[in-house]
């Protein structure tokens, strides 16, 4: 049997803030769009630029996050997969949009890059970031005597397994 692949991985700006609704069952839904751009030169030179606008989906606690975190403006790399959805609009025609259901999200604004706020505060307490996000490379470069063990037979079974060593990221 073949296999088949639905996958959309995209880099790009919103052109609006996001927008979070919930479902008459609670389930929160966010929708925003990402613009893409190509630039290119003609055979005479001439430089060409064009945009693509992606209706970008978001689901339940990942939904929330884009919510919280997004901003019109933020650089954005968006994973998931392509969806097309068929409905009767209100004149009785049959209406279709293709959009982005997405499973992964990374903001790629460095801090101080755009207007959103600083989410450090009580508010990361809603997003289930982790104790040690944020902290210094300092901190995480001097862990505890347990933490470094463990750190140590992490890295010696990277180094059995073949490791990621070479691996620029």
């Amino acid at each position: 049997m073949a296999r088949s692949l639905n996958r959309a991985s995209l880099i790009g700006n919103l052109t609006r803030d996001p927008e979070l609704k919930y479902t008459p069952q609670g389930t929160a839904v966010c929708t925003f769009t990402v613009a893409t751009n190509r630039q290119w030169k003609t055979e005479s030179g001439e430089q060409k630029d064009d945009a693509e606008f992606h209706r970008v989906v978001a689901w339940d606690k990942l939904a929330e996050i884009c919510g919280q975190m997004l901003t019109k403006g933020n650089r954005v790399f968006v994973e998931g997969r392509i969806q097309t959805r068929k409905w009767e609009g209100q004149d009785g025609q049959t209406r279709y949009t293709t959009e982005i259901v997405i499973s992964d999200m990374l903001l790629l604004d460095k801090k101080g890059e755009t207007s959103s706020e600083d989410y450090s505060g009580s508010e990361s307490d809603d997003l289930d970031v982790p104790a040690d996000f944020g902290a210094s490379d300092s901190a995480k470069a001097s862990p505890g005597k347990g933490e470094e063990k463990k750190s140590k037979s992490k890295k010696q079974k990277e180094n059995d397994d073949g490791g990621d060593e070479d691996i620029p990221f």
